[in-house]
Order: structure tokens, then C-alpha cells, then sequence
């Protein structure tokens, strides 16, 4: 059935008379006329020039057009040029003498119709097709029933489709039985939840299917009491359980059932939740607030050593500045030589102590990258040299193999140092757990030549890292040692720290002989030219000394005041010292000294750094440029806050002499 739109001049059909027009043979003429008149419905006939040769009244009465204003016409003048190029088709058929059945919507001003149409060609037998007949019937009637009918069952057809797409697309497991108990739906999200193909779970009696064997009995008696008196714990209520998977599993679940009758059919939906994400993810919470716990603790840990470096870094200044000006003073006595000896022991001792601290302060801060030229093997013997202790009291030996070759990289020596300290604990650590002497941490680094990489590896021989969580190990928080002894941070931290720098850090696979073996992978990176140059002048302070002038110590102990002066001293300047801020302020108002720069503790108690530079700021403009802070603080956020906003050269306690004359010569230009 051809249902599209019919663009033909008999799309005005209705009964009537007959009548005809032009000049035909009379044979022809004749049965044309016998052919019009034996039509039922509209009809018409056209000559091969397309004119409207006759037709019957009906048809010329549809039109409502005078009957010599129709017969003898073009058929493109009555029924327009664009209903004969859509019709152009099926005339040249005709025409060719195919008879040509058309059916579908026709649209005129008489309303909309459904017209069946039936175009034959009249040969003559003399002169071949010499036009063609139409009769047009109405079935608008018919089709419209027939329309209704079918919006009917489409309706019923789109209802069940939707339901079965709301079964079949529904994130929860929908299960559907009948008054026996056997299924008879098991939407995909059932199936992916207990394991059966829907196949294999129609026809089966539920409680046999997922209904644990402790519940079972208690499912029956459930039903039967339902279906005899209504009573149901369960049917239209919200309840937790457990239900049983393919493989004997035991699953929770959230279960709703409804009560669904279908005529004198019962049905009964079950729409089941499986409760395993939400149950993991409550689990997930709680394992959350642990490591939050760990990270407050971290931060405890953090303001901790804040006031534990600011403690020791000032007596530690001291005893470095004394060791070094009482080595430098014992060259010039006669027999000054064992003097000498022991005051570079004691500043030697000092230094490592320095180095100790700076070092936990680099881990605390979780700083952003500040990076420079680094010798990773100094980087290797740093982390050595902090663990010594803990590792010879752990009867733990540690073999370093650094190439010679190894050329230095851009990069952030202590965010470096952390990552190996860490790996080298960890390692001792497991090796703890091994029987016997033989404790040993290997740490290597050499260069990747065609990869242009630094590699190093820390590895131990001791029992290794099981099969099974060889892909957790650098989960954050993932961590198998007691909860005392472990946040489970540190290697994902370090990962963090080295693809920061470009780089891998990858566990290596099991070897025979056991142990673990983590593996580092750093780019050799370049800066400018000129970094390399600025981080060379940095190592140099002592050799540049900047023109006499005279220098304002300001710090509230007696000893970190005098021996700063006495290194100032050393280098030609003249100096001069407040105990506080506020005695700064009062000796640079008297205007009785002309200051060329100041070296200025941040905490103190009468009057803080700070509360001096913003005097400076406000009263002496030139001298809030030539300011420099002497600090052990700057892990504390205020003092951080603060460096940041003033933009200040820092010396950071312990300092050496070099610092100093770093400090002051940029001060000074």
C-alpha cells in the first residue's frame, strides 16, 4: 500500500452526472462513454495530451467549477503544474499502457480523505494508448477505523515495551514470581547480582534460587500465611536481609515487595538492592576518618617541629658560630693546633645536627619544588648519613654504589632526600621481621645513557612484598603494618614527589632470592645557564665583601646577637644591637646612627620582626628595603604568611658566616 500523500485531479471525488468534451473518434467516444458511466465513485478520462476529455458529474461537481471551464482543459491549468510533476511518474506508465493502483491521503479544501485511485490506460487498438481512465473511491471511513485499531494495539504494544524497559534498563535487580513462587522476569541488573542468566532463573522456585537455606523456611511459611489471610512481615515494607548469589555467596540487600494481581493471576515484584557498594562505602567513610586522623596527627607533628627547630636552631647558631671562630682563632696561637682539632670536631657535630633538622623541617613543610642543581649522590649519603643510628641499632647495613659518571639534574634536593629516607625505612622496617644477621639496604644510581634518566634503586633482602597487594602498595593509606607504626602515605607521597620532577617510581618485579626493590627513574633536566651561575656565586658569599658600612643587629638573646656581630665585625662593618623591635625603633628615631642594613630575629617579645618592618614601612621607607630575617620559624605559618607578604632575603637558623655575608652584600649594594 503506497500511503503517501496522492497529488491528482480527482482528489474532489463525490457521485454525480456525466459529460464530455473534444473531438474523438466515434468509437472511441462511444467507450469512453460506456466506460465513465459503468465507474463508481469519481471518474474521469484523460487524453494523451492531457486534457480532461469526460467525466462524470460527481467528479466535475467536486471540482465546483463550471462544467466548460473543466472538460477540454490541461490537467496542469485545473490541477496546477506541481500536482502533474508529482504525478509525472505514474502518468508515464499509464501511458505506456501499465494499469497503475495508487492508495493513501489525499488533502483539499473538502477535508482530509483516503482515496484509493486506479489509473487505466484506453487503447484504441488502432492507434495504441490514446489516454487514460481514473476512478478515485473514498475509504477515509475504513482507514479511519482501521487507524484506530492500530493506535490501539501500539499503545499496548508502547506500554509493554516500556515496562519491559524499565525492568530490563533498572539499576536495582527486579524480580518477578507468580502465586506458586516460580519466576517469571529476572531483569539483567538480577541477573548481574546473583549470577543467573535469565534462562536459567524462569520457572524456578525462588526460595531454591537465592533465598539462603536458614531463610528458607521461614520464606514459606511467610507466603502461605499471606495467601490465606493477607498478613505479611515483609510484602509493602522496606527490609534488609541477605540474599544467596550462584556461588553460595551471601550478599546484603535492601528488599521491597509488591503485591500485583493480573485478572485472577498474582504476581509478586521484587525489587532488590544490592546493599555491597553502599556497606563498602560506608567502610570507605570510616577508613577516611581514620587517615584524617592520621593527617591531624601529621599536622600535630608538623607545629611540633615549628617549635622544636626554633628551640634548637638558636643554640645550635651559637655553638656553630662559636666552633667556627674559635677553630679560626686557634690558627693563630703557637700551639693552638690541638685547640684547633677539637673545635672543628665540635663544629663538625653542630653542622650534622643542623642538617638533622633542616632535614625534618623539609618533610614537615611540604613545600612546592624549589629546585636547583643537585648531586644525587649527595642526596644518597644525606639520607644515609640521618638514618645512621636507627639502621645500626636495627643491625641493618647499608651498601651505597653511586657511578662517577652521574651528572647533577634540576631538581628539589630535599623533596629527593624525603622519597629515599622514606624507601630506606621502609625497608629497614621489613627487615626487622627477618631472622638472623644478615640485614643488608643496597642503594645504586647510575645513568640511563640512551634514556638520558637517573636510576636509583633501594633495595633489601628481606621476605619481600606479597603477590597480593604488589598493586596496592601505592594506594594512599594502604598500608599492612600495625596502626601504630604506619599511615600507609609515605609511598604515595613519594610517587607524587617524583612524577613531580618528570620521574617513575615503580616496585620492581619478585626476584628468586626474595626482598624488594623500588626503582627511580629521574630525567637529567637542565635550567638556564645563568641558574647555574647564580647557584655557583651562592656557594661564594665569603669572597665578595661589600663596602663598610654599619649594620643593625636586633634579637632578643645576648649570645645570637653577640656572635652575629661578631661575624658582621669580621667582615669590616661596624654594628650595632637592640634587644627587641621596640628598642630598634627607639635607637633608629634618635637618628644617632646611620644604619645601612638590619638583621632582625622575627620572634621576639617586645616587639616582634614583623611589627618592626611595618614601622620601617611607615617611617623609614629606604630601610624596609634593607631588612633581613634571622629565623628558625619559617615552618610556622604566621612567620611564612609574613616572609611571603614582605618579600624579605631570609637567613634561616643555623646559619654560617657565608650566609650572613651572602645576605649582607646583596643588602649593601
Amino acid at each position: 500500500m503506497n500511503e503517501r500523500p496522492i497529488h491528482t485531479f480527482t482528489e474532489v471525488a463525490t457521485g454525480g452526472a456525466f459529460g464530455v468534451a473534444g473531438d474523438m473518434h466515434p468509437a472511441d467516444h462511444g467507450v469512453m462513454m460506456s466506460v465513465i458511466r459503468g465507474m463508481p465513485g469519481t471518474a474521469c478520462y484523460v487524453g494523451r495530451d492531457m486534457r480532461l476529455m469526460g467525466a462524470n458529474h460527481a467528479f466535475i461537481e467536486a471540482l465546483g467549477l463550471p462544467r466548460d471551464r473543466i472538460l477540454g482543459q490541461p490537467t496542469e491549468a485545473l490541477f496546477g503544474a506541481e500536482a502533474g510533476q508529482a504525478m509525472a511518474g505514474i502518468i508515464a506508465r499509464v501511458l505506456s499502457g501499465e494499469p497503475v493502483h495508487v492508495e493513501g491521503w489525499s488533502h483539499s479544501r473538502y477535508g482530509d480523505h483516503y482515496v484509493r485511485q486506479s489509473f487505466t490506460p484506453f487503447d484504441n487498438g488502432r492507434d495504441g494508448v490514446i489516454g487514460f481512465f481514473l476512478l478515485a473511491i473514498d475509504l477515509t471511513a475504513q482507514k479511519r477505523r482501521e487507524e484506530e485499531l492500530e493506535t490501539q494495539h501500539r499503545l499496548r504494544r508502547e506500554n509493554q515495551a516500556l515496562s519491559e524497559a524499565i525492568v530490563r534498563t533498572s539499576l536495582e535487580a527486579i524480580v518477578i514470581i507468580d502465586g506458586d513462587g516460580r519466576v517469571v522476569d529476572f531483569n539483567p541488573a538480577a541477573e548481574t547480582l546473583f549470577g543467573f542468566s535469565r534462562d536459567e532463573a524462569i520457572g524456578h522456585d525462588i526460595a531454591g534460587l537465592i533465598i539462603p537455606d536458614r531463610h528458607r523456611a521461614a520464606h514459606e511459611a511467610g507466603m502461605k500465611r499471606y495467601l490465606s489471610s493477607g498478613d505479611s512481615r515483609v510484602i509493602g515494607r522496606r527490609v534488609e536481609l541477605e540474599a544467596m548469589t550462584r556461588d553460595g555467596r551471601m550478599v546484603p540487600v535492601e528488599l521491597a515487595i509488591a503485591d500485583v494481581s493480573v485478572g485472577e493471576k498474582r504476581f509478586f515484584t521484587a525489587h532488590i538492592r544490592d546493599l555491597q557498594p553502599a556497606k563498602a562505602a560506608q567502610f570507605e567513610i570510616e577508613r577516611q576518618r581514620d587517615a584524617l586522623y592520621q593527617k591531624e596527627k601529621l599536622a600535630a607533628l608538623g607545629s611540633l617541629l615549628s617549635g622544636v627547630a626554633h628551640e634548637l636552631n638558636n643554640p645550635l647558631s651559637i655553638v656553630i658560630g662559636q666552633a667556627m671562630m674559635l677553630r679560626e682563632k686557634a690558627k693563630l696561637l703557637p700551639s693552638g693546633e690541638d685547640l684547633h682539632d677539637r673545635a672543628e670536631k665540635i663544629e663538625m657535630a653542630a653542622n650534622r645536627c643542623a642538617r638533622i633538622v633542616r632535614t625534618f623541617l623539609a618533610m614537615a613543610r611540604q613545600r612546592k619544588a624549589e629546585r636547583a642543581y643537585v648531586s644525587i649522590g649527595k642526596v644518597v649519603d644525606d639520607a644515609i648519613e640521618l638514618l645512621s643510628y636507627s639502621l645500626r641499632t636495627s643491625g641493618v647495613s647499608v651498601a651505597a654504589t653511586i657511578d662517577g659518571d652521574l651528572p647533577d639534574t634540576h631538581a628539589d634536593a630535599d623533596l629527593l632526600h624525603q622519597v629515599l629516607v622514606n624507601l630506606i625505612v621502609n625497608a629497614r622496617q621489613a627487615l626487622e621481621e627477618k631472622d638472623g644477621d644478615d640485614r643488608q639496604v643496597t642503594v645504586r644510581a647510575s645513568l640511563d645513557v640512551p634514556a638520558n634518566t637517573i636510576v636509583m634503586t633501594v633495595a633489601d633482602n628481606g621476605p619481600g612484598i606479597p603477590a597480593s597487594i604488589r598493586t596496592r602498595i601505592f594506594d594512599p593509606f594502604f598500608t599492612t603494618k600495625p596502626q601504630d607504626h604506619g599511615t600507609g602515605i609515605g609511598l604515595a607521597v613519594s610517587r607524587g614527589l617524583v612524577e613531580a620532577h618528570g620521574g617513575t617510581l615503580e616496585l620492581a618485579p619478585a626476584t628468586p632470592d626474595g626482598g624488594a626493590c623500588f626503582v627511580i627513574r629521574l630525567p637529567v633536566t637542565l635550567s638556564e645557564d645563568d641558574g647555574r651561575a647564580s647557584a655557583q656565586a651562592a656557594t661564594e658569599p665569603a669572597a665578595r665583601r661589600a663596602p663598610p658600612s654599619e649594620v643593625l643587629i636586633v634579637d632578643d638573646e645576648p649570645e645570637l646577637a653577640e656572635l652575629i656581630a661578631d661575624i658582621v665585625g669580621g667582615f669590616g662593618h661596624r654594628t650595632v644591637t637592640a634587644p627587641s623591635g621596640h628598642a630598634a625603633q627607639r635607637l633608629l628615631a634618635a637618628g644617632d646612627h646611620d644604619i645601612a642594613a638590619i638583621l632582625c630575629d622575627i620572634r621576639m617579645p617586645d616587639g616582634d620582626g614583623p611589627g618592626l618592618y611595618d614601622w620601617l614601612a611607615a617611617h623609614r621607607p629606604e630601610l624596609a628595603r634593607r631588612i633581613a630575617f634571622v629565623t628558625g620559624d619559617t615552618l610556622g605559618p604566621s612567620a611564612g604568611r609574613f616572609l611571603a607578604r614582605s618579600g624579605c632575603p631570609v637567613i634561616e637558623k643555623p646559619f654560617t658566616p657565608g650566609d650572613i655575608a651572602e645576605v649582607l652584600r646583596v643588602l649593601t649594594a
